[in-house]
């Protein structure tokens, strides 16, 4: 996919997210560290960037040391990572979450979700999608819990 699509379909994306949404930004500077082969990495970082995230973009062929120094649990972890004030976002966390996340400022150390799920932000970004983003808590060993659901529109 070519990157003047890509800008298109992530500021689509972003368009009919923050109308739905209503959410304004405002946070910090979004750090995310990727695999430099990665293209749905690329995509979520577009999403973010084009929903007005400030966005700075870190290459990092293992990703192993970078995950374990923010306290990514291993059954948490998922494609990509992100800082923004102070949070880890895991994976491909709809924007939703990471716009309530920032607004809400819980007490927690971040939000992640496993693995790669088919139809979240990224990995074809479909409305009929179900998957949750849990909770990273700061103590290890503490259980996640479901911080945002994503459910198809009824």
């Amino acid at each position: 996919m070519d990157l003047k699509r890509r800008h298109f379909i992530a500021g689509a994306i972003m368009g009919m997210t923050m109308l739905t949404a209503g959410v304004a930004i405002a946070a910090g500077p979004m750090t995310i560290y990727k695999d430099p082969q990665c293209g749905c990495c690329e995509q979520w970082a577009e999403a973010m960037e084009a929903a007005g995230f400030k966005v700075d973009i870190r290459d990092e062929a293992d990703m192993t040391p970078i995950k374990s120094r923010l306290g990514v649990p291993a059954d948490m972890e998922g494609c990509h990572t992100a800082v923004i004030d102070g949070y880890v976002v895991e994976g491909h966390v709809p924007l939703e979450a990471v716009q309530k996340l920032v607004s809400e400022k819980p007490d927690i150390a971040g939000i992640a979700v496993p693995g790669m799920p088919a139809g979240s932000l990224g990995m074809g970004n479909d409305p009929q999608a179900s998957y949750d983003v849990y909770t990273i808590a700061k103590t290890a060993g503490t259980a996640a819990t479901v911080y945002y659901e994503v459910r198809p529109a009824q």
